[in-house]
């Protein structure tokens, strides 16, 4: 746009100021302020949030129990099992490229 151009623009829609006023009555003062509302979801979001803050990361209880079981040698591992978890972790590496 031109630099010239502006003045034709407001010569088409007409130089009409605006004046802000502002009355310094308490009651009007309040009605100008800036408000902020959350929606029930954003609401939802942070109870959610705010319950998982208060869940440990780990489940002691159930570390204790499997060093307790490597411990006295009863843990066992299927190899099987072990590779079709270990293939599945590879499979779903891929796929993401």
């Amino acid at each position: 746009m031109r630099i010239g151009a502006y003045n034709q623009v407001a010569q088409v829609y007409g130089q009409t100021s605006v004046q802000k006023k502002y009355n310094t009555n308490q009651a009007s003062f309040a009605s100008t302020l800036d408000q902020v509302s959350f929606s029930t979801v954003g609401k939802d979001m942070q109870v959610a949030k705010n319950a998982l803050n208060s869940v440990p990361d780990i489940r002691q209880d159930r570390v204790d129990d499997l060093k307790a079981r490597m411990a006295n040698g009863s843990y066992q591992v299927s190899a099987e099992a072990f590779a079709d978890k270990l293939m599945a972790a590879f499979d779903e590496k891929l796929s993401s490229f």
